[in-house]
């Protein structure tokens, strides 16, 4: 099989910026294929964040020393990267500990205004009956939030169906909004199908009815050329340790109305203009939302990472992994014994494939490929749900990432076409 968009693509260079695909595993060759999990880490992004904390470090928006003056433009350079990286504001991103962290600040706030801990009766207030709208395509960060929301305040859940292909439409999301709908939450890009959902139409619907919309971009914002202003969502979320930064620092994405209008939902220094013993009053956003000493060295790292993934080009990389996805799906299609979840025509999607193979457990599956130095994920990945509604437990999900090669892609189906004959199953 060639594949021509790869004939163009950079490869070798770009897998030369992971120092972890030098790393034998099993004695073989490392195939990632793991990226929608975590992604392998460029040593450039892992050199700028040590070289900041060993020679740069200081309290940022606080000290008045040089030191602590230079921490601090670094650090604001670090939230304009990630702010233009997915069509942004700086002072419309909110440093976050990760994705679900982010998810949760925005139910919490929409709880904090329910219980009338604040005088701001807008669109955060909600009251018994009221309905929060989620999908069957979820992860469960962007669903039990929801759940616990709902029943703090007396909300109504109510859940889109997908198609038997794992397709959200429009109509099926049409089909349980209504007049009481204040929250639209889901997902830009499935986590177990990789399908690609209409999120620009869901968004018109949502806020046709005055609701808010809470995207998840986790795994849309590493692999898509990305705009959030564009699409018009109020919130989403996305994570650094996806997008080949570190672990332990993410982003919400908040407009300018949604965070005027959200109430602070953590407390502590670095966030107020006026505080006595009564009451407190707090800067504007994004500084009202993150109390206590913010995440430095992570946000060096994270834009030192998509400084990269820019000079290699949004665009490119994502033709690259588009080829790549394209191909794994049709080179698993055929396979005897291995249903692939999601359907292809007719949706776009990311180079994720998510496979149930007949009479093997989707651990001895990972099991099998790890012993060949393959990295998949197994499980439910966080979407029982889902997996339910399309007949399985678990699965095993194969992603690719911006250093995967068609090589890699063949050898891993090459070695998944053996799994049910190892196991007696074929």
């Amino acid at each position: 099989m060639t594949n021509p968009v790869q004939d163009a693509y950079p490869v070798n260079d770009v897998r030369g910026l992971f120092p972890q695909l030098a790393v034998p595993v099993n004695g073989m060759p490392l195939v990632y294929l793991d990226s929608a999990a975590t992604s392998l880490k460029f040593g450039i992004g892992l050199r700028k964040e040590l070289d900041f904390a060993s020679h740069e470090m200081a309290a940022v928006n606080r000290g008045a020393h040089t030191l602590a003056a230079e921490a601090t433009e670094k650090f604001d350079e670090a939230r304009a990267t990630v702010a233009r990286f997915v069509g942004a504001r700086p002072a419309n991103i909110v440093w976050t500990s990760n994705a679900t962290d982010g998810i949760n600040m925005v139910a919490n706030g929409f709880r904090i205004s329910s219980l009338g801990r604040t005088a701001t009766d807008g669109r955060f207030r909600l009251a018994e009956g009221d309905e929060i709208v989620v999908t069957e395509a979820e992860h469960h960060a962007n669903l039990i939030p929801w759940q616990e929301l709902a029943r703090a305040t007396g909300a109504v859940l109510r859940v889109a169906a997908v198609t038997d292909g794992g397709v959200l439409t429009v109509d099926a999301v049409r089909a349980v909004v209504s007049d009481r709908t204040r929250v639209v939450a889901f997902t830009h890009v499935s986590n177990v199908l990789g399908i690609v959902n209409p999120v620009t139409e869901i968004t018109a619907l949502a806020h046709s009815v005055g609701a808010i919309v809470v995207l998840d971009a986790c795994q849309s914002a590493p692999h898509i050329p990305l705009n959030l202003a564009e699409l018009g969502v109020d919130f989403a979320v996305f994570s650094a340790h996806k997008m080949y930064g570190p672990t332990g620092i993410g982003a919400l994405y908040g407009r300018d109305e949604a965070l005027a209008e959200m109430p602070p939902v953590l407390f502590g220094g670095s966030m107020i203009t006026y505080v006595d013993y009564e009451r407190a009053e707090y800067l504007p956003a994004p500084a009202k939302f993150e109390p206590g000493t913010p995440r430095l060295t992570q946000a060096i790292g994270w834009a030192a990472a998509l400084d990269i993934m820019s000079a290699i080009g949004r665009e490119a990389i994502a033709a690259h992994e588009e080829a790549l996805g394209s191909a794994l799906y049709d080179l698993v299609e055929p396979l005897p014994g291995v249903r692939i979840l999601g359907a292809k025509h007719g949706v776009d999607r990311v180079g994720l494939v998510s496979v149930a193979v007949d009479g093997v457990h989707p651990h001895d599956v990972g099991q099998f490929l790890d012993s060949k130095g393959i990295a998949v994920r197994v499980g439910y990945h966080c979407a029982q749900p889902l997996h339910r509604r399309l007949g399985v437990d678990s699965s095993t999900r194969m992603s690719v990432g911006m250093h995967t090669t068609l090589a890699e892609i063949e050898f891993a189906v090459d070695v998944l076409s053996g799994v049910r004959r190892y196991f007696g199953e074929a």
